[in-house]
């Protein structure tokens, strides 16, 4: 049977979206596709070679929002791409912000969210892009991780918010009823349950705004 670095790659990623990270070995890759454990290590060297290969198919994806006449636009669709591979790939969530992404696409992706943040107003300069591009890349990393980490734990424990808040009701009643946290009671009392998307939207914009705007002193 024909093999490749590809068909390798595309095979994890495939064994990953389902047992996740953990559940990921050459040999259950190798049996996946039918063939004896060794022959892998033509191919890929060791682990960290073969997460290098299924991030970077993670990238290609996520270079498919391409280029936009604008540089706002191009931001919001690579963005955008990124949450959806990441909610598609919830393994990929763990990866960002842990090493560097250096394959092909990764750069790709790399090379065109710099390239529009360098375009964007109040973005005078290296030092400028340096920090907007790590404004913007803590943002990516925490919503992603913060997202996939609630759809985890709400599938494991089998579980939704309303069910949630009536196991922790009694407790968390009593201790708002101390009038000790009256901002924190109106965020449960009043607080409505928000859209993810909506609110990753709303949120990397508010990121976008705050990069792009004037400077506080």
């Amino acid at each position: 049977m024909p093999l490749s670095r590809a068909k390798i790659a595309a095979t994890a990623i495939g064994l990953a979206d389902a047992h996740g990270l953990d559940g990921l070995s050459v040999r259950k890759i190798a049996k996946e596709l039918g063939v004896g454990p060794m022959r892998l290590y033509d191919y890929v060297s060791n682990r960290s070679e073969l997460l290098d290969l299924m991030v970077d198919a993670v990238y290609a994806q996520i270079a498919e929002a391409g280029q936009h006449s604008e540089w706002r636009a191009t931001l919001l669709a690579v963005v955008h791409r990124t949450r959806d591979a990441a909610l598609e790939h919830e393994w990929f969530a763990d990866l960002l912000g842990a090493r560097p992404h250096l394959g092909p696409h990764a750069l790709a992706v790399g090379e065109s969210t710099a390239a529009a943040l360098s375009q964007a107003p109040g973005v005078r300069g290296i030092d400028d892009l340096q920090r907007a591009m790590g404004a913007l890349n803590a943002f990516i990393i925490g919503a992603l991780r913060s997202e996939v980490t609630e759809r985890r734990t709400a599938r494991s424990t089998g579980t939704d918010v309303s069910a949630w808040q009536a196991a922790l009701g009694p407790y968390l009643t009593r201790m708002l009823e101390t009038g000790r946290y009256p901002t924190i009671a109106r965020l449960v009392i009043d607080g409505a349950h928000l859209n993810a998307e909506e609110t990753f939207h709303h949120n990397l914009i508010t990121v976008l705004d705050g990069i792009t705007g004037h400077p506080q002193t």
